[in-house]
């Protein structure tokens, strides 16, 4: 086993301990080569994660062993250059999560055994205004990422129609994320509200393939547009994370054009530096503009006047005002 190394990330020494580990046992990555994997996509990864508290989830013995989820950053052993943000849970605990402000603070985390970097759609100087609208399309059994790439297509004609930007990336499994940045003037409740209004508008569009039905009896055989990935707390794998799996999947920002060719292992631990060295960052212009999100809004205020109001929170979440029962239509009391 080599000894530790030490390497300078961003102007900052970052130690490596137990470099050789394997960490995807399947394809014999090692340690160092996640270490380095997060080093090659810097820029990308940074323009995902850059000011965002971020959620850890670690494997300190590789993929055959334990994982968990770490959302406070521990107050004693960490680098002083170390930066934090505290957010707030549905709970109304709070907690110091990481929030890189460089590629050390990647590199550290990769150090300690995290695969999967699960950011935040809010910056540090805005915690409780998220700047992105996160669409997540889920295929349910029955479909998969082809449909979920059709999908994409039809959200992206909805968006074309308000003059907005969408950035499309896959989810490192069978899924499609599309991302849209926003004024971080809304709360985490009125984003979640437009993510509901854009994905129904989605599905009236397509009612053969995509679904909004929160119960999975209700979904049948089609793409669930999961709004609940806007509700506070919930969180998906940033764009070049590596993914939890077997093959070391990373979750890759594409071209609208390359969704109907591509394939969700087509990109990985080792492909994915390749294709950033040859075709760049395809999210390289995120954050050129943020969208005002009052038309999503406005079709939010339709929807509940014709009778489609609010949707079920997830089963942890407190109870909001106007949600509606959480109790699966199969198991729902008849009205006496």
């Amino acid at each position: 086993m080599a000894s530790a190394l030490e390497i300078e990330v961003a102007g900052r020494p970052v130690r490596l301990t137990s470099p050789d580990k394997v960490m995807f046992p399947e394809r014999g990555f090692t340690k160092r080569d996640v270490f380095e994997y997060y080093l090659a996509v810097g820029d990308g990864i940074m323009r995902a994660l850059g000011d965002r508290p971020t959620t850890l989830q670690r494997f300190p013995e590789g993929m055959s062993g334990e994982t968990f989820f770490q959302k406070r950053v521990p107050t004693k052993g960490v680098p002083p250059w170390l930066e934090t943000a505290q957010i707030a849970f549905p709970s109304g605990r709070k907690a110091d999560e990481l929030c890189p402000a460089d590629l050390a603070h990647v590199a550290w985390a990769a150090q300690m055994g995290t695969i999967v970097f699960h950011p935040w759609p809010v910056r540090k100087a805005h915690v409780d205004h998220p700047d992105e609208l996160r669409i997540d399309l889920d295929p349910q059994p029955g479909t998969d990422f082809a449909d979920a790439a059709v999908v994409a297509g039809e959200l992206k004609a909805v968006l074309d129609e308000l003059g907005w930007k969408g950035w499309p990336k896959t989810s490192g499994g069978r899924g499609v994320h599309v991302y849209i940045r926003i004024k971080p003037e809304w709360t985490f409740v009125e984003a979640r509200r437009a993510v509901i209004a854009l994905a129904r508008e989605v599905e009236r569009r397509r009612p053969d393939l995509v679904t909004t039905k929160w119960w999975k009896e209700e979904r049948g055989e089609r793409v669930f547009v999961d709004f609940n990935q806007m509700a506070r707390d919930r969180t998906i794998a940033c764009a070049y994370s590596l993914r939890a799996n077997a093959r070391a999947t990373a979750s890759t920002p594409l071209r609208w054009e390359e969704l109907p060719d591509v394939e969700p292992d087509d990109f990985d631990l080792r492909t994915v530096p390749e294709r950033i060295a040859k075709l760049g960052d395809a999210h390289a212009g995120i954050d050129d503009v943020a969208h005002d999100i009052t038309p999503l809004l406005e079709w939010a205020e339709r929807d509940a006047f014709r009778g489609e109001g609010d949707m079920p929170y997830p089963p942890e979440y407190p109870k909001m005002p106007g949600e509606p029962m959480r109790v699966q239509p199969s198991r729902a009391r008849a009205p006496e």
